[in-house]
C-alpha cells in the first residue's frame, strides 16, 4: 500500500507564482514547483534540504 505525500505550499505563495511545495515521505524531503504539481520533484535528505534553504537565504 502506497500513500501519496501531503504537499504544503510555501508561505510566500502570494508573491506572483514563484513558489514551491514541500512534502515528507519515508525520511526524505520532497520539493516540487507549485505551478507543475504533476511534474518532477526533488527528493532530498533533511540535511540536503537544510543546505538548499541556506543557499536560498544566502542568495536573497
Amino acid at each position: 500500500m502506497t500513500t501519496e505525500p501531503h504537499w504544503y505550499k510555501s508561505s510566500y505563495s502570494s508573491n506572483g507564482g514563484q513558489c514551491i511545495e514541500v512534502a515528507t515521505a519515508l525520511g526524505a524531503v520532497l520539493v516540487r514547483d507549485s505551478k507543475n504539481p504533476g511534474g518532477p520533484h526533488l527528493s532530498l535528505t533533511r540535511e540536503g534540504f537544510a543546505g538548499l534553504l541556506a543557499l536560498a537565504r544566502h542568495r536573497r
